[in-house]
């Protein structure tokens, strides 16, 4: 005789995940404005809509994180397979701010003489007469923003996710649509498909090596659950191999996206060969869920091992940000630099990642039956990595808006050499770069300094004093790279003959602009409000 089996209907709290609800209404929505509305209105349409869906996003978390204390709020979501804590709020605020900076790049067209920065025909081939053609009836890929939307849907999914399945699936999400974005730079066409393939196949890989690791730790706890598998391993129910096997593969999978040495290599030919705004918001938003989904798997689930995998993300971050400061020196393509750059900055957000030093600081939330994790005390690891964030965000993102602009012949001049003199023939350009320079330097008075100054003194507080100054060293010799751009800004003649010129910015880029300079200045002069905020919201909470 059949039996039906029994079912239980998840509970899900739709009100606490509306900005993640907003943000993938808006991408489906993308898709049918694909269908229905008429090509010379799309790019218009798209871009209000994404805007709004961004804005109307950040509003909901901000109203959510003021009806609650401490900026926690009912952990709630999918039988717990999501969970929207502190955390969660503070890394959704900074992937919906940046994520509204870089879509707002993707709409600019007056730094390319009214075009996007997006190819007019991806399915011809390159150079083609096809290709032609569709440049010159002006045709756009409006496409690009829901593409750009549900990648940023998966962002989310990632940093909530306190399953180990639901975490796979994010990262799928926020994958795929990057490799396609990645492909569809206007001009470099060969480049750019080159990066999009060198991206997919690798991403593909550090997935299928992410998802082994799943499988092991599945196998030594009975569940996927983040809590469980914590329970399981501080219960000793099991062998110590599949775990080391499990945090190690699925080590690899977050680090990729991360870019950490020695799994970085995409990073440079993809942020050269992609379209320069999908390659500034892969460069901070990628980055930032990678970073959040790192934390909350090896804090949470894996926080009892602590003394078995610090040594791995110590060594990590030792060779990430050697390596980065080094080859970033010889760098002479502006993107390629920037790119070695972010593998620097991705080491020292690792040395705060490592910083942890008090895990299973518990405590029962009789109300919620939830239980607090809480590594480290005052600023900890968690805030001092989302304060480096937001700070390695904006000077990123406006060093990438300005890239958009130096433009020689109708296409972006990306050599070094040639933007030599730039910042004496336009000084709000070299003030401009001055500023996100030093930021991503670490000079005081800037916000890099005091996302700096926050992760090396929460890997200090951990005991890892002999890293801090390990860090501090790869810092002086990053300086190198940024005051090298500075002296060819304003130091260098330009080249004789040369046709390197200015564009004047959109509205769209305008913005950025000035929100990377005004936010790194903010920070870097007045950095308490937002030290403050992070401090009593960056507590995880495990169902």
């Amino acid at each position: 005789m059949l039996t039906l089996l029994e079912f239980s209907a998840p509970t899900i709290d739709y009100a606490a995940l509306a900005p993640f609800l907003i943000v993938i209404g808006a991408a489906c929505v993308g898709v049918l404005v694909e269908a229905f509305v008429p090509k010379a209105w799309r790019h218009e349409v798209q871009t209000g809509l994404a805007v709004l869906a961004l804005l109307g996003a950040i509003v909901t978390v901000v109203l959510q994180w003021g009806s609650a204390d401490y900026g926690l709020i009912d952990p709630t979501g999918s039988s717990g397979s999501l969970l929207v804590d502190g955390p969660t709020q503070v890394f959704w605020l900074i992937l919906l701010g940046f994520g509204l900076l870089g879509v707002l790049l993707f709409a600019e067209r007056a730094a390319y003489g009214g075009a996007t920065a997006f190819t007019s025909a991806a399915a011809s081939i390159p150079g083609s007469r096809a290709e032609a053609e569709a440049a010159a009836a002006r045709m756009e890929h409006a496409e690009v923003f829901p593409l750009a939307l549900f990648s940023l849907s998966g962002m989310l999914l990632f940093v909530a996710g306190n399953d180990l399945l639901v975490l796979f699936v994010a990262l799928e999400i926020l994958s795929l649509p990057l490799y396609v974005l990645s492909a569809l730079a206007r001009h470099r066409r060969l480049g750019s498909q080159e990066a999009a393939l060198k991206y997919f196949l690798l991403g593909a890989a550090a997935s299928g090596i992410f998802l082994f690791g799943v499988a092991l730790l599945f196998f030594y706890a009975g569940s996927f659950d983040l809590g469980v598998i914590a329970t399981a391993y501080a219960t000793e129910t099991g062998a110590d191999s599949l775990v080391l096997a499990g945090l190690g593969l699925m080590a690899v999978g977050l680090l990729f996206k991360v870019g950490a040495v020695p799994f970085h290599n995409w990073a440079p030919d993809v942020y050269q060969g992609a379209p320069t705004p999908v390659a500034g918001f892969m460069a901070v938003c990628t980055k930032v869920a990678a970073v959040a989904a790192l934390l909350r798997v090896f804090y949470v689930a894996l926080g009892g091992a602590l003394w078995t995998w610090r040594p791995l993300f110590v060594v990590v971050a030792i060779v990430t940000m050697v390596l980065g400061a080094v080859v970033g020196i010889v760098q002479t393509d502006v993107k390629r630099l920037i790119a070695y750059s972010s593998i620097a900055h991705a080491g020292f957000v690792l040395v705060g990642v490592a910083g942890a030093f008090v895990i299973l600081e518990t405590s029962a939330d009789v109300a919620t039956g939830a239980m607090s994790v809480a590594p480290g005390v005052g600023l900890g690891s968690v805030a001092a990595v989302a304060v480096y964030l937001i700070a390695y965000g904006f000077a990123t993102l406006g060093v990438f808006a300005c890239v958009t602009l130096v433009q020689s012949q109708g296409r972006e001049a990306t050599d070094l050499a040639s933007w030599s003199g730039l910042g004496r023939r336009h000084p709000w350009f070299g003030a401009t770069l001055i500023v996100t320079l030093l930021s991503l330097a670490g000079i005081p008075l800037t916000a890099g300094f005091v996302g700096k100054f926050a992760v090396f003194a929460a890997a200090w507080r951990g005991g890892l004093w002999w890293l801090v100054l390990v860090a501090i060293l790869a810092s002086v010799v990053a300086v190198y790279i940024y005051f090298r751009v500075i002296v060819v800004l304003f130091f260098r003649d330009p080249e004789p003959g040369s046709t390197v010129e200015l564009r004047i910015p959109g509205p769209a880029t305008v913005v950025v602009l000035v929100l990377s300079v005004v936010g790194t200045l903010f920070i870097g002069l007045y950095p308490a409000p937002l030290t403050d905020a992070l401090a009593k919201a960056t507590t995880f909470l495990v169902p």
